[in-house]
């Protein structure tokens, strides 16, 4: 009998043949062009705004719009990467995700112009499916750095949007077109990306490192069967997932919130040009190419000294240090010093972006997806309630980001409070569906402990039998 592919336990990023590595490669892009479709116009917004006649509070709901869809979005393609795998839902989402962002240019008015952008934010669930698709591909001890590596080079595709679209917008401008004819074709180059890339993920990757769900035999251990599947009850009961649920709408909600305003912010406030803002806020989103797979590392690092309780405390640090810098930008009035607070609080939000999700995969391996859905969801309602406070009129973009950073800090605190769980690992003992790397993870990994861990899982073991 042929031995069954398993996960990678390495990341080689010269390796573009082997299934994990391929799957990989082409997430990463993937995930990069739908960041570049769901903010294509978040730098053009100053043109938009003109042209639309846009108010503050217009502009704010349009940036609520642009990301509570995908609240919804996430638990729903989450859902879907359990029961019919990654690779479809991938390529369903992009297909019906380049028909809103090739069309938006139709818009013509406030209320059409934020239909467009509400259908947009569809494509931000291209996030589950990434750290779905990934944390199948590789195993436990590269699992965090694989997330947040994929998923930081896919983010940077936000930081490439506010430099590359103003820049197609003025090379459109300078062959003829009209200002408010010119970002409109602007989006139609992002759409077609994104329509081609929905054949290259089905043709070109597999569910799994063994291959498609359809491929693979009724016997295999890892697949779902009706004994091993969780419901989505008892996995939202795991108060370890709402917690993640904060500290995510805590980081790359904010993350989504400043790559939708960063432009207007250093427009209004530097009085800065479309192309100079839109390169200065594209520094915040170009940060992903390294610090979310920052966290990850840190993250993978602290589970294998001190189990899911290190990778939960190093999220917290992370986080803290995320709310106090973006006190420190909000109070920023040079602008050589402003590019240098947002250079700090984007650090530690992207590393905060990998360590969460390098603690996600160990909460419960028999429903990734749901977890990740819900997680994921949880960065688009952090989003939605930063963006209420943008939409006020009573409320300056500086004071808003300063009642962001409190907010950080104060769910840093709870992540801390859960890491420092003396119940964790009963916890984990106690989920009856969970497996010995969960076990493994919850503990500090030494001398002391390994037949600790040994006894324990042998015990469970038992237990399920009998």
């Amino acid at each position: 009998m042929n031995a069954i592919p398993s996960k990678a336990t390495r990341i080689n990023l010269l390796d573009f043949k082997t299934t994990p590595m391929r799957a990989f490669h082409i997430t990463w892009i993937t995930f990069f062009l739908c960041f570049f479709g769901w903010f294509g116009i978040a730098p053009l917004m100053p043109v938009v705004r003109e042209d639309l006649g846009l108010t503050k509070a217009q502009i704010g709901n349009i940036i609520i719009a642009s990301v509570s869809i995908t609240i919804f979005a996430r638990l729903l393609f989450g859902w879907l990467c359990d029961k019919i795998g990654p690779r479809i839902s991938y390529s369903i989402l992009l297909l019906l995700g380049s028909l809103p962002v090739m069309f938006i240019g139709l818009s013509n008015s406030y209320e059409s112009f934020m239909l467009f952008r509400l259908a947009i934010g569809v494509i931000g669930a291209s996030f589950v499916i990434t750290q779905y698709h990934t944390s199948a591909m590789f195993a436990p001890n590269v699992v965090g750095t694989a997330n947040a590596t994929a998923a930081g080079w896919g983010n940077m595709g936000g930081g490439v949007t506010l430099i590359v679209m103003p820049l197609i917008f003025t090379a459109l401008v300078g062959i003829g077109y009209l200002n408010t004819q010119a970002w409109r074709y602007s989006m139609v180059v992002p759409g077609v990306a994104l329509f081609i890339m929905a054949f290259v993920y089905y043709f070109f990757t597999k569910d799994t490192p063994a291959g498609n769900r359809n491929e693979q035999p009724e016997n295999r251990e890892d697949l779902n069967t009706k004994k091993d599947k969780v419901s989505l009850w008892s996995t939202c009961s795991d108060y370890r997932v709402w917690v993640l649920f904060l500290a995510y709408g805590a980081c790359f909600g904010i993350e989504i919130t400043i790559d939708n305003i960063a432009s207007l912010y250093f427009v209004d406030n530097f009085h800065l040009g479309l192309k100079e803002a839109g390169l200065i806020a594209g520094l915040f989103g170009m940060m992903n190419i390294f610090a979310r797979a920052l966290g990850g590392i840190f993250g993978d690092m602290a589970g294998k000294r001190n189990g899911l309780k290190g990778r939960i405390l190093i999220l917290a640090i992370f986080l803290l240090c995320e709310g106090f810098g973006i006190i420190l930008f909000s109070s920023m009035n040079s602008l050589p010093w402003a590019i240098a607070a947002m250079l700090l609080f984007a650090l530690f939000l992207k590393m905060s972006n990998g360590a969460t999700y390098a603690v996600v995969p160990f909460i419960n391996m028999r429903a990734v997806g749901v977890v990740s859905g819900i997680v994921g969801a949880g960065g688009n309602v952090g989003a939605v309630m930063a963006g209420f406070l943008f939409k006020s009129s009573e409320i300056s973009y500086r004071e808003s980001l300063f009642i962001i950073g409190i907010a950080v800090i104060v769910v840093s605190v709870l992540s801390l409070l859960l890491s420092l769980s003396k119940t964790m690992a009963q916890e984990v003992l106690a989920n009856p569906f969970v497996s010995e790397p969960e076990i493994k993870e919850s503990f500090v990994f030494s001398e002391n402990n390994n037949q600790t861990i040994a006894n324990m899982t042998q015990q469970k073991i038992n237990d399920r039998q009998g």
